[in-house]
């Protein structure tokens, strides 16, 4: 009997996820932030055909199992890098990403298991000028992406898969072998990348970045999302590592969707839940006369959306809190 899987990570760009000067080449209209990916991943290919990501991490493995008994494996996968548009003076040119030698260590092999890694990624070829904390302490190429995937897979028929390290930015994306979004990465750190992730500094140097990760949020707080975005009353928060968000006990009417970073739910100092990008927090109070049922507390620097309860429909509040029940824990 053979058992096979699959592990894929997108990477991708956030719309409004570069601060300060990096940003302005967006802001100008010569690069483009990313469409947001599928929530289900069907054809690698054509999204790579429609610049869809910037680059993607395919892992594969399979065993062949006689009487219980693992008798052979393999891998398959590689990466997959996107391109870079520019447009100038109304002409748009294309380049693309230069792809670094992926990264494969032979299998980890147990008594019923056999443990798959590979290392994909690369950087653009377009320019990107900027000071960093090492000689030659001015940078030209781009800083160098990347995730660290794994697949393990059982004599008995499981399979599990992870996203082992990752360059701190853009978002990476990851899916199962069916194609389904299971994790996210909780944390973009744009001015680290920046500065320090190029040339040995990287898995083809030194160095791996440990991915922070996070659980994919509900189908509810994917449309809830939009129209927390699209609120005219809507703004930002930015809340340090250590700080609540609110506080149990607390009054308040608001609702929060966060955007980047980790937050700790924590139930009468007790730590219930860590909720990452995507999620929507707050819903409680709105619905139990209007004390917060917990404490939220960044565990990374968190980016978070702030929207009136109000606007939010209480009908969708309700299957919200339903689906949540952290408190309850």
């Amino acid at each position: 009997m053979r058992i096979e899987s699959v592990v894929t990570s997108l990477t991708w760009i956030p719309t409004d996820s570069i601060p300060g000067l990096m940003k302005l080449p967006f802001d100008m209209g010569v690069t483009r932030y990313d469409e947001v990916p599928p929530y289900t991943l069907d054809d690698l290919e054509a999204l790579r055909q429609a610049d869809r990501f910037r680059f993607a991490n395919q892992l594969g493995g399979w065993i062949d199992v006689t009487d219980g008994v693992i008798t052979d494996h393999g891998r398959t996968g590689g990466g997959h890098m996107g391109s870079t548009t520019i447009r100038i003076a109304g002409k748009a040119m294309t380049f693309a990403a230069v792809a670094f030698p992926d990264l494969a260590p032979e299998p980890q092999v147990g008594a019923d298991w056999v443990r798959f890694e590979q290392t994909c990624g690369g950087r653009t070829a377009v320019p990107a000028p900027r000071r960093v904390t090492r000689p030659p302490f001015l940078q030209i190429t781009a800083p160098t992406v990347w995730t660290t995937l794994a697949v393990t897979l059982y004599a008995d028929g499981r399979t599990e898969h992870e996203l082992v390290g990752a360059s701190p930015f853009p978002r990476h994306w990851v899916y199962d072998g069916g194609g389904n979004l299971t994790h996210k990465s909780g944390l973009m750190d744009v001015k680290s990348w920046s500065q320090k992730y190029f040339g040995e500094h990287s898995p083809w140097g030194d160095y791996n970045s440990p991915a922070v990760v996070a659980e994919v949020e509900s189908q509810l707080e994917r449309r809830l999302s939009t129209l927390i975005m699209s609120g005219r009353d809507s703004r930002r928060r930015r809340i340090a590592v250590g700080e609540p968000l609110v506080r149990q006990g607390d009054p308040g009417d608001e609702l929060y969707l966060l955007l980047d970073g980790l937050l700790a739910v924590d139930v009468d100092g007790e730590v219930v839940a860590e909720v990452g990008p995507g999620a929507i927090v707050g819903e409680r109070a709105l619905l139990e006369g209007g004390l917060r049922t917990s404490t939220l507390i960044a565990v990374t620097p968190c980016n978070v959306a702030v929207a009136q309860g109000r606007d939010v429909d209480r009908a969708a509040l309700t299957e919200l809190a339903e689906g949540h029940r952290r408190e309850d824990a």
